[in-house]
């Protein structure tokens, strides 16, 4: 997929790019730019739908002068002067923020490669064999079930980064994703279930997330009457998938740094104290091994490094780009703050205060899912939620649907639920006895940049059975 040369290509340029800035008398500047070809084959009603490939790409231009920036994209090189002297323009109009200025160079640790020859060898046919692998096999192993939706995707990126003040990293990557639903509609009852998972190696023909899928939509048929059930705070397990919807929509933002300095975090004022259970610590990993958002520089340029957030239940650190964090001093909301290698950017936006791969562990006995079910003896295993997006980041609270929820007696699934409701507060419940399973064994990243497990809630949220 990735042509000869292409990598060779995008860094020069950058490098003409970066020299229209100079001649435009420009203080400071960095570019980042990146070209991808990929191919994919979606799967609809049972059957291949679509087979396509193409490519994409571009370069990002940040300009900086007297603590002012602005951005600029560009399609190609050709267009340099025109993009530095639009942004040049913009720069003038735009606030000015003491103290900003882009980073220096310094040392960069090398990150494990995240090419793989494997998967730029794939082609149209080879997803294509591989889509029709998934259909037999699901049509294989349980009658009447049909992958309604989904599809295999195989990409290629060749991506570089140029900056005035001297930082260049340049690096070739591959991608491959697998999502399915499979549905079964058979005696007047439509079940499914949907799973995915990718990777930056090549995955298995038919990954486990299609045997996953296969198991929700035959655990969530003949669904049970649930009419005297508990009420108010219950014990809940949350898959990692319905968890890390969730957690990815309130966590992430409880450590942005301006967010924190804004009051507009849940964890605004907390640094230092307890804001989950003493067992449970959040580290956030830029070089993590086959991570999702492993680089040996972030959006800024700043070195990455594997980073502890929570230690102990502690809230230790927060997260910081270079403008930010000059933003929040200067604006009189922190003493002091630096970047901490946090920012992330693409080529068609400037950096931003973000998040690496974030790890959730625990130091108590951390019990496989199937023996955390065993300790309920009333409650509700949900696997995937609806409306996660409507959690609110600032106070934690959320309330979302599940169609994936199973119900616990004594320790047993006694059966499926058509659909609940489910309620509560995720930075109450992370303080509260919470039980972290073992670490999923499954093929790729099923939880892309999150690395969570399954989690039981004892007595922290609310079910409410349709």
């Amino acid at each position: 997929m990735l042509a000869e040369g292409a990598l060779e290509r995008v860094q020069e340029a950058c490098s003409v790019i970066g020299a229209a800035c100079t001649r435009a008398g420009v203080a400071q500047w960095d570019v980042l730019g990146s070209q991808t070809y990929g191919t994919e084959v979606d799967i609809e009603a049972g059957r291949i739908s679509l087979v396509g490939s193409g490519g994409e790409g571009g370069f990002g231009l940040r300009i900086v002068q007297d603590g002012r920036f602005a951005f600029a994209r560009l399609v190609d090189a050709s267009g340099a002067e025109r993009a530095v002297n639009e942004a040049m323009s913009i720069l003038r109009r735009s606030p000015s923020v003491d103290g900003f200025e882009l980073p220096g160079a310094s040392t960069v640790h090398s990150t494990p490669s995240a090419f793989h020859r494997s998967v730029d060898d794939l082609d149209a046919d080879d997803l294509m064999q591989r889509a029709d692998a998934v259909l037999a096999y699901v049509g294989s192993v349980q009658e009447n079930a049909v992958v309604t939706g989904g599809g295999i995707s195989a990409s290629a990126s060749a991506t570089a980064f140029l900056s005035s003040e001297g930082i260049e990293r340049s690096s070739a990557s591959t991608s491959m994703g697998l999502g399915v639903q499979v549905t079964i509609d058979h005696d007047d009852q439509l079940t499914s279930g949907w799973e995915g998972t990718s990777a930056d190696g090549l995955l298995p023909e038919v990954p486990d997330c299609v045997d996953l899928a296969l198991q929700w939509a035959t655990c969530t048929r003949d669904p049970i009457s649930v009419r005297d059930g508990p009420s108010g705070p219950q014990d809940v397990i949350l898959s990692d998938g319905a968890f890390g919807s969730l957690f990815g929509m309130i966590v992430p933002r409880a450590i942005n740094g301006p967010r924190l300095a804004r009051n507009e975090s849940l964890w605004s004022g907390r640094l230092g104290e307890r804001v989950m259970a003493q067992h449970l610590s959040i580290v956030d990993d830029g070089r993590l091994e086959g991570g999702a958002m492993t680089a040996s520089i972030d959006g800024d340029g700043v070195p990455t490094s594997t980073r502890t957030i929570v230690d102990g239940g502690r809230f230790v650190a927060a997260n910081w780009s270079v403008r930010g964090a000059a933003k929040a001093v200067a604006d009189g909301q922190v003493e002091h703050a630096e970047s901490t290698g946090s920012s992330s950017r693409s080529i068609g936006a400037p950096p931003s205060t973000s998040t690496h791969d974030l790890v959730l562990t625990s130091t108590a006995s951390r019990p496989s899912s199937e023996a955390m079910i065993q300790q309920v003896d009333e409650g509700w295993l949900v696997h995937d939620v609806m409306g996660a997006h409507t959690a609110n980041p600032t106070t934690g609270d959320f309330s979302v649907t599940t169609s994936s929820v199973l119900r616990i007696v004594d320790g047993e699934v006694v059966g499926a639920v058509r659909q609940a409701g489910l309620t509560g507060n995720l930075a109450t419940a992370l303080r509260g006895e919470v039980v972290l399973a073992a670490a999923p064994q499954r093929d790729g990243r099923p939880g892309g940049s999150l690395h969570l497990a399954d989690v039981l809630f004892k007595a922290s949220l609310g079910v409410n059975p349709a």
